[in-house]
């Protein structure tokens, strides 16, 4: 196993449930891969990016389930926006089934005028229809989302205090440039087709606590998890893996080896040999990548009470109440201050201006919208740019995305970058990580399954579908 973040973990995890010895080697000094969190030198810990899931993520909750990490999860089922004017809008489930549970908090979602939420139900209502699948969906070379909304005549406000803000944090890229099928895939499977899709779950610990289970579910099976060993190269002959390189010329052998790596650091292992053997590593330069960037903030005193809010029309999108969340650890808001965590996806336009900079503008969007921060002082700040934090869901890129099985014997490929189905998310990493370990032991003659199956439609959806 090449690679620990949960692409790797995942599959390691289910082949040495299945029997499999695993020997799982990783560069970095930790786990989590993108997924996690660093020390500070005054001992709090720090997640590189906050990574969310929702009840739609159902091989995410499977992992989690497999090593232990469940309970360190905690779900929210109202979601809080707020404008710059200070009207606030909620999106939370009420008495009727799907896929009417959302309208009453969408009828009085104030940052939306009448117009914008007739706009946005004609859209709801194709998708419902379509099962969520418009036909439009189907062009060649994919339509973008932004193309998708425009021929369903959506208002800017619409666009941009709805859809966008919805979009851009669940794919982390711009409207124009995201494939409008897995917009609508978010939709379909987190607010209509289950009345549980949407409901948000947040870690309670630091991302690399998560993963405290992982390596004890491969060790305790015969495994053996390496840190600080990167690949330097990989050796084929005959058309099949005849092992990998580690520094000093060191050589591992093995039945089978699974590259859970970024797809930018698969594409620079691939010889040319390797290229004509699977064409499809040819292409892994066509999938783009996208940002993010995450700024931390800590106030000398409470500043916010809800664990986490959405900003709108703002350069920030989020903002997560750490010390609520953390509860009494971590050290977060010691001597009754408060840690904020502020998100920005697709930030390209962030990676070049200077971190204090960064920080003056997010501390004056904080506190516009939250006026207790006004009075407080900032005790520290720091910024995390993740500039190649997801692949770009642009449109057609599914034609990039390789199959987790490949033409070079005893060689597979796990990553969110994968052909899974999923954008650049959590559960597309995990997987990507059980369809590797699915095909492994399809090959080995012991075939079993992993994958979940997604969340069921219930209600009237149910009935629909």
């Amino acid at each position: 196993m090449i690679g620990g973040g949960l692409a790797g973990l995942s599959a390691g995890v289910a082949l040495a449930e299945a029997g499999w010895r695993v020997r799982l080697f990783e560069q970095r000094p930790f786990l989590g891969g993108r997924a996690t969190s660093y020390v500070l030198p005054d001992g709090e810990h720090v997640d590189n990016c906050q990574h969310v899931t929702l009840g739609c993520c159902t091989n995410l909750e499977d992992f989690y389930r497999r090593v232990g990490s469940a309970g360190k999860i905690k779900f929210f089922d109202r979601l809080v926006f707020q404008d710059p004017e200070g009207r606030t809008g909620e999106m939370q489930a009420g008495v009727l089934p799907a896929p009417f549970h959302m309208t009453g908090s969408f009828a009085n979602f104030a940052p939306l005028t009448l117009a914008d939420k007739r706009s946005i139900a004609r859209a709801m209502l194709d998708i419902l229809r379509s099962k969520g699948h418009t036909a439009d969906l189907d062009t060649p070379g994919g339509i973008s989302m932004l193309e998708w909304l425009r021929r369903r005549k959506q208002t800017s406000g619409a666009i941009e205090r709805f859809w966008r803000v919805v979009l851009v944090s669940a794919l982390d890229e711009e409207l124009d440039r995201t494939d409008a099928r897995f917009g609508v895939d978010v939709f379909w499977k987190a607010f209509l087709s289950n009345r549980r899709g949407y409901r948000m779950g947040v870690p309670a610990v630091p991302l690399a606590e998560l993963y405290d289970g992982c390596k004890a579910a491969i060790e305790t099976r015969g495994g053996e998890v390496n840190l600080r060993t990167p690949v330097r190269a990989i050796r084929v002959a005959d058309g099949a893996i005849a092992g990998v390189e580690f520094d000093g010329g060191r050589v591992e052998t093995a039945d089978a080896y699974v590259f859970a790596l970024p797809h930018q650091a698969m594409a620079e292992l691939a010889s040319e040999e390797m290229r004509q053997a699977e064409p499809a590593l040819a292409q892994l330069e066509k999938i783009g990548v996208a940002p993010i960037t995450g700024v931390h903030f800590w106030f000398d005193r409470e500043v916010m009470r809800e664990p986490f809010v959405t900003l709108l029309d703002t350069t920030t999108q989020w903002i997560f109440n750490k010390t609520a969340l953390y509860g009494s650890g971590n050290g977060a808001g010691k001597e009754k201050g408060q840690y904020l965590q502020l998100v920005i996806s697709a930030s390209y336009d962030l990676l070049q201006k200077p971190r204090q900079e960064i920080i003056d503008l997010c501390l004056e969007e904080v506190r516009q919208a939250l006026p207790e921060a006004r009075g407080a002082n900032l005790v520290k700040a720091t910024v995390i740019k993740e500039a190649a934090a997801t692949f770009s869901p642009q449109p057609g890129v599914d034609r990039w995305r390789p199959k987790q099985e490949t033409r070079i014997r005893g060689m597979y490929l796990a990553g969110d970058w994968t052909d899974t189905g999923w954008p650049a998310t959590m559960e597309g990493a995990v997987r990507s990580g059980y369809l590797a370990a699915e095909a492994v032991l399809r090959k080995a003659g012991t075939p079993k399954t992993f994958l979940q199956a997604d969340l069921a439609p219930d209600g009237f959806v149910g009935w629909f579908v």
